[in-house]
């Protein structure tokens, strides 16, 4: 928890550093905050999944050591945290397009 904490207060201290200044060319100021938007979706959204993942099959792992036949349960809850990755793409691809 301590660590994600530290994670958000370093990337909310990055962007203001980002917007801290302002450019004489106004023109190209829209297309480098696209370019980082479409950067912070995909990429929080596959930390997210990842962090998702890691615990599902820890949780999933110690099932399957007590009972063998709950390895086929656990699966769609994996492509479900899996899936939040997708999401983040796609959204990132949106903020590129439009």
């Amino acid at each position: 928890m301590k660590k994600r904490a530290v994670l958000i207060v370093f990337f909310l201290f990055v962007a203001g550093i980002m917007f801290a200044q302002e450019d004489s060319n106004t023109e190209g100021s829209g297309s480098a905050v696209k370019y980082i938007a479409a950067a912070l979706a995909v990429g929080v959204a596959c930390i997210g999944g990842g962090l998702a993942v890691g615990q599902i099959g820890a949780a999933a792992m110690g099932a399957m050591s007590e009972n063998a036949e709950l390895s086929g349960k656990a699966m769609p809850f994996v492509g479900l945290a899996e899936g939040i990755c997708l999401w983040g793409f796609l959204v990132g691809l949106l903020i590129l397009i439009l």
